[in-house]
């Protein structure tokens, strides 16, 4: 048996800061493209449609990932694509107001394409940075889910400030600078070698089956897809539940801002004492937590009680998170670690985006309605997921670090 190491000097500092800086481009360049169209006198749907060149485009991340299993040294795909994504990213608005809208349009989507490295792609090295322990692995996964919560945050920030002062166009490049920036860092962590010859990495939809043939991966992809659809429908919801707490319209603020801030207690509670446990049975415990903050939030009699049932969701969802970042790095066979982090992380950001669409779609028909149907989905998905590993309990002892429960023959390429 090897001997367990420890993480190498500094690795760890330098990725959430690299992290940090490319989740934030990546989350705050939404908000800078449709601020540009807006301030040039430009209708509502062109800002609409240019946002959504950099969003949709995430769920073919997948069959572009393969480079992070197959590359000699992974590093430089993620440097590479943090510099296409700030250059396009530049490119296109200072091509707005010059060009016609379909230019634009053109750079945010190749800047959208390689936005997946910047979140799953960058996770997916995480294991060479935090040493071979359970323990410093894990906590290192709170500080990425640290990340997460901080680039969420500070992108729209950031462009709104610079906004402000200056102009949306200004805002945008200095995100694009951002990830200038976060490809130098990316540059600085540990090198780690590739676990396959570019032969023995699968290809993008045999990495699928690989994720559905096996157990862990398989609820971990599922519960990903549905707590991130269910706790996508709170910022909604939260604008349509003032009014039944007895608070003005702008309390959804208190309520979403709550949220965010649970989210990062929990970040640092997982860097502070990282779970314990199979990363499989706590995904399954941590979503039936979700289900529940989700329905006291549904039942909370007024706005303090309902900011802190939001604070809870947020809490419960990081750990949540760490805890399927923790599955991903585990039980995924090392030559498509990289492609089943990027299938994760597009698929949950796309569950994301269904889960606000959903949420805004059918909240008409009654406030508490999105709220109902997350925490219903939420029961459901943890439910089933405990009878799924029930179901293949004999053959458990089994699958270990990619290595599935169930017979598969899926991860020879």
């Amino acid at each position: 048996m090897s001997r367990a190491t420890s993480p190498p000097r500094g690795g760890l500092a330098r990725y959430v800061v690299a992290a940090a800086l490319a989740r934030s481009a990546d989350a705050g360049g939404v908000v800078a493209v449709v601020l540009i169209v807006s301030s040039d006198g430009g209708p509502a749907w062109v800002g609409g449609l240019l946002g959504a060149c950099i969003t949709a485009p995430h769920l073919l991340g997948p069959f572009v990932a393969r480079p992070l299993d197959t590359a000699a040294d992974g590093r430089k795909v993620i440097a590479l694509a943090a510099l296409v994504h700030g250059a396009t990213l530049a490119a296109a608005v200072l091509a707005y107001p010059h060009t016609p809208a379909a230019v634009p349009a053109l750079l945010l989507i190749a800047s959208g394409l390689v936005g997946p490295f910047l979140t799953g792609g960058i996770s997916s090295r995480l294991p060479a940075i935090a040493g071979t322990t359970r323990h410093g692995q894990r906590r290192a996964q709170g500080w990425d889910v640290a990340t997460y919560g901080l680039s969420g945050t500070l992108g729209p920030t950031i462009v709104a400030l610079i906004s402000a002062g200056s102009s949306p166009t200004v805002a945008a490049l200095v995100l694009a600078a951002a990830t200038f920036a976060a490809a130098g860092l990316v540059f600085l962590l540990p090198f780690a070698p590739p676990a396959a010859h570019g032969a023995q990495v699968p290809r993008p939809l045999r990495t699928l089956r690989i994720m559905l043939a096996s157990g862990r991966l398989r609820r971990t992809l599922y519960l990903t897809i549905v707590v991130a659809w269910a706790v996508a429908v709170l910022p909604i919801t939260a604008v349509h539940s003032t009014t039944e707490l007895g608070a003005a319209a702008a309390a959804a603020g208190a309520l979403t801002a709550a949220y965010g801030a649970g989210n990062l207690a929990g970040s640092a509670g997982m860097m502070l004492r990282p779970a314990r446990g199979e990363a499989d049975r706590l995904m399954t415990l941590l979503a039936l937590t979700v289900a529940v903050a989700l329905a006291l939030a549904l039942v909370a009699p007024n706005l303090w009680a309902a900011v802190l049932c939001y604070a809870a969701v947020g809490v419960a969802n990081a750990y949540f998170f760490a805890a399927t970042l923790a599955a991903r790095t585990e039980y995924s066979p090392p030559q498509a670690r990289g492609q089943i982090f990027v299938w994760i992380g597009a698929l949950k950001i796309t569950a994301g985006s269904a889960g606000t669409a959903s949420a805004g779609a059918i909240i008409g028909v009654w406030a508490h309605l999105p709220l109902v149907l997350a925490t219903a989905f939420t029961l459901l998905a943890a439910l089933v997921s405990q009878l799924d590993r029930l179901a293949h309990r004999p053959a458990a002892s089994g699958e270990k670090h990619g290595t599935p429960a169930e017979p598969d023959h899926g991860h020879r390429p």
